[in-house]
C-alpha cells in the first residue's frame, strides 16, 4: 500500500525512474527510509517528508466518515454535497471517488488533510451511485460493509472465545488446549454473557448452542458432513460467529482442526476430510451509498377501501394490526378487522401487546364474567403497565368477551423490559432469565439501524446504552413472537390477530418475521400511514380519516399516596371534585362503594364514568383539634 500510493503521488513515470535508480546505485547496499525519500525527492522534486512520517513513522490508519450525503440543484446543475470527517489527527489523503450517473461516470480525487471538509460535486444527469475508494488505492481502515464475515476475522480479533456446551471441557479437552494455546479463551455457554460477545470473535461448536439461539434465533444443519460457516457478530459487526458443525459432535471437532487453514472463507464444507464447498460471502467495494431512493406514487381513484381487502385475511394464519396508541381510529379498523372475521365463522384468538403475560388468568376470568371491568383493569394493572386511557380499547375487548373470542396477553413483564434497557441482559437474574425466551434473532441489521434512529430522536438527558435499548426491543419483539408461537402450537385450529405498536409491525422486522422463524407461517400486516408510504413497510397501508376517542371523565384532583392513604394535594378549578366540594388537604377513602387504595384506582374508577351519572366520593377532612373525620359528597356529574 506504501508503494502504491506513492506511485500515485509522484507519478508512475517518475515512480519507475527513481526505483530504476535505487536499483543501481546503491546496489547490494543497506538502504534507509531515509536513502529512499531522498531518492524520490531528487526525482520527483517534491518534499515528501510528511508522505514518509505519516506512512512510515506515524501508527495506525485514517478513518473516514461520509455524512450529510444528499443530492441538490445548485445553479441548474444536480450536485452531490457532502461532508467527510477523519478521527483524531487528520491525514493528508488523496481520496478516489467514483459517481454512477444515469447519463455519464465521473471520477474524481478529493484531497483531504483537515477533521472534516466539505464536498460539491456537479454532474451530468440524475445522480445513481457514489462510491468513495472502490479500488482501495488509500491505506484506511475498512467498514463493516466492505468486510465479508470470513474465518481470518475470528483468527485476527484481539479477543476470541471458543465455546463449549455444558460440560465440554471433557469432551473438547485436547482441542480447547490447542485453541488455549493460540490465544482463544475457553468457555462453557452458560459462562459467556453479553459482554463477551461484544468484546470478542466465537468459535462455537454445534448447531443447536444456546449461544446461537439466543443471537440468530437458532441454527440450521448444513448438510452431510461436517461444516464451519461464519456470520457477522449481531452485537458487533466488527466482530464474527463462528459455527463448527456437522452430523455427529466428532465430525463438528474435526472441523474445527481445519479453522486455520481455510482463512478467507465465509463458509466451508467437508466430507471424508476433504473440503468439498468453499464460499466467500460478497461485500461492498469500497464506501459505497445509493443516490437513487425511488419515490413512490399512489392513484387515490385506484386505492382500495378496507373492505375490500377483508377477504384476503380470511385464511392468513397471523394477522398483524397495527397501532398509535393514542390514535382511536387506529383502534376502530383492528375492530372491524375482527368483526369481519367473527361474522364469517372464522375460529381466531386476539394477541394484545397491552397486556402482559403474567396476567393471562385474570384476562379469562373477565372474559368469563367472573371479575367485573374494576377489577379486571386493577388485577391486570392495566394503567400501571400499560398508561394508556382504556377507552381506546374497551369497544375491541368487550366485543370480544360477548362473542367469546380469546383474549391473548403476548408482553412480558415491564420490570424486565425496564431493567435490560438500563443495564443490559447482563443484569437479569438467573429467575429473571427463566421468564424469556431461548432463542432470540439479533442480526437484523435494517432494523437496528431504525431502532438506532428512534433511539438518537428520543434520546433523553444524561447517558443511555443504544445497546441496552436495543436488546429490550428485541426482548420485547421475541416474547411476543414466542407467545404467539405457543399459543398456534396449542390451538392449531386457531387464526391469530396480532394487535401491537406499529414499530413492532412495519417491514416485519419486530413480531413477525421472528413468530415466521418459530412457525413458518404466512402472515399479513397492515399498519397504518405512520411511516409514509413505503411498498415494503406492511401488506397493506390504511389511511383512515382521524377520529376522536370516546370522553374519558377526570376527577380533577392532584394526590400523594401516604402511609394514611391519598392525600389530596391540588382539587383542579371547575373539575368534578371541585364542584363536589371536595378541598386540598382531604384524604381520599373512595369512591362510590369502591375503596381507593392508589392513584389508578381512580382512573379505572372514572373510566366508564358518563355525564348524568352520580358519583359519591368519601374523603376524611381534617377537624381543628378532633383530627380526620369522614365526609360523603355526592355529585352528578
Amino acid at each position: 500500500m506504501f508503494f502504491h500510493m506513492l506511485k500515485g503521488l509522484v507519478g508512475e513515470d517518475t515512480f519507475y525512474s527513481a526505483l530504476k535508480t535505487i536499483a543501481q546505485e546503491p546496489r547490494f547496499q543497506a538502504l534507509s527510509w531515509d536513502n529512499l525519500r531522498a531518492v524520490f525527492e531528487q526525482r520527483s522534486g517534491d518534499d515528501l517528508s510528511w508522505f514518509f512520517h505519516q506512512w512510515v513513522a506515524r501508527k495506525g490508519a485514517p478513518s473516514i466518515e461520509v455524512s450529510d450525503l444528499r443530492v441538490i440543484m445548485k445553479k441548474g446543475i444536480p450536485t452531490i454535497t457532502f461532508d467527510i470527517s477523519q478521527q483524531d489527527e487528520p491525514y493528508r489523503l488523496s481520496l478516489p471517488v467514483r459517481i454512477k450517473t444515469d447519463r455519464e461516470e465521473k471520477n474524481e480525487v478529493l484531497s483531504l488533510q483537515k477533521e472534516s471538509e466539505h464536498f460539491e460535486i456537479g454532474v451530468k444527469g440524475n445522480p445513481v451511485e457514489i462510491t468513495f475508494d472502490d479500488e482501495y488505492d488509500v491505506m484506511r481502515k475498512i467498514t463493516p460493509e466492505e468486510c465479508p464475515p470470513v474465518i481470518a476475522t475470528l483468527l485476527g480479533s484481539e479477543q476470541r472465545i471458543f465455546v463449549l456446551s455444558e460440560g465440554g471441557r471433557d469432551r473438547y479437552g485436547e482441542i480447547a488446549d490447542a485453541l488455549s494455546k493460540e490465544g482463544f479463551i475457553i468457555k462453557e455457554h452458560q459462562a459467556v454473557r453479553d459482554e463477551d460477545i461484544r468484546n470478542s470473535s466465537l468459535l462455537v461448536v454445534g448447531y443447536d448452542s444456546p449461544v446461537l439461539k439466543r443471537l440468530f434465533g437458532g441454527s440450521e444443519k448444513s448438510g452431510t458432513g461436517s461444516s464451519l460457516s461464519v456470520r457477522k457478530n449481531p452485537l458487533n459487526p466488527a466482530k464474527v460467529i463462528v459455527t463448527a458443525s456437522g452430523s455427529s459432535e466428532n465430525d463438528a471437532l474435526r472441523s474445527v482442526q481445519d479453522v486455520f487453514r481455510y482463512g478467507e472463507y465465509s463458509f466451508v464444507r467437508f466430507e471424508k476430510g476433504n473440503a468439498r464447498e468453499k464460499k466467500t460471502e460478497s461485500s461492498e467495494n469500497g464506501i459505497a451509498y445509493s443516490l437513487d431512493a425511488p419515490v413512490l406514487v399512489i392513484q387515490p381513484q385506484k386505492t382500495e377501501n378496507l373492505k375490500d381487502i377483508l377477504p384476503s385475511l380470511i385464511h392468513v394464519p397471523v394477522v398483524y394490526v397495527g397501532e398509535r396508541h393514542t390514535n382511536y381510529e387506529d383502534h376502530k379498523v383492528q375492530l372491524k378487522i375482527i368483526q369481519y372475521l367473527h361474522e364469517k365463522g372464522r375460529k381466531f384468538a386476539i394477541g394484545m401487546e397491552m397486556f402482559q403475560q403474567l396476567f393471562q388468568k385474570s384476562i379469562d376470568e373477565y372474559l368469563n364474567g367472573t371479575l367485573n371491568e374494576r377489577e379486571f383493569l386493577k388485577q391486570t394493572g392495566y394503567y400501571k403497565r400499560w398508561q394508556y386511557d382504556y377507552s381506546q380499547y374497551r369497544e375491541i375487548v368487550e366485543y370480544a368477551k360477548v362473542n367469546g373470542i380469546p383474549l391473548v396477553a403476548l408482553n412480558i413483564r415491564s420490570e424486565i423490559i425496564q431493567k435490560v434497557a438500563a443495564s443490559g441482559m447482563d443484569s437479569l437474574t438467573d429467575a429473571e432469565r427463566k421468564e424469556i425466551p431461548e432463542s432470540m434473532d439479533m442480526s437484523d441489521g435494517a432494523y437496528r439501524e431504525r431502532l438506532e434512529r428512534i433511539f438518537e430522536n428520543h434520546r433523553r438527558q444524561g447517558k443511555r446504552s443504544f445497546e441496552n435499548f436495543y436488546q429490550s426491543q428485541i426482548l420485547w419483539d421475541e416474547t411476543m413472537a414466542h407467545m404467539i408461537d405457543g399459543y398456534m402450537r396449542e390451538h392449531p385450529e386457531h387464526q391469530m390477530v396480532v394487535l401491537a405498536g406499529v414499530g413492532h409491525i412495519l417491514y416485519g422486522s419486530g413480531i413477525p418475521q421472528r413468530t415466521h422463524r418459530l412457525n413458518s407461517k404466512k402472515f399479513t400486516a397492515v399498519v397504518p400511514d405512520a411511516a409514509g408510504i413505503d411498498r415494503d413497510a406492511g401488506n397493506f397501508i390504511v389511511f383512515a380519516e382521524q377520529q376522536e376517542p370516546p370522553l374519558t371523565l377526570k376527577l380533577g384532583v392532584v394526590v400523594r399516596k401516604t402511609e394514611e392513604g391519598l392525600a389530596i394535594d391540588q382539587v383542579v378549578p371547575r373539575s368534578i371534585a371541585k364542584a363536589a366540594g371536595v378541598e386540598e388537604g382531604d384524604m381520599l377513602i373512595a369512591l362510590d362503594d369502591w375503596k381507593i387504595e392508589d392513584i389508578d384506582d381512580i382512573r379505572i374508577f372514572m373510566s366508564d364514568k358518563k355525564r348524568g351519572n352520580t358519583i359519591k366520593i368519601t374523603v376524611l377532612r381534617k377537624k381543628f383539634l378532633s383530627g380526620y373525620k369522614p365526609l360523603e359528597l355526592t355529585i352528578t356529574i
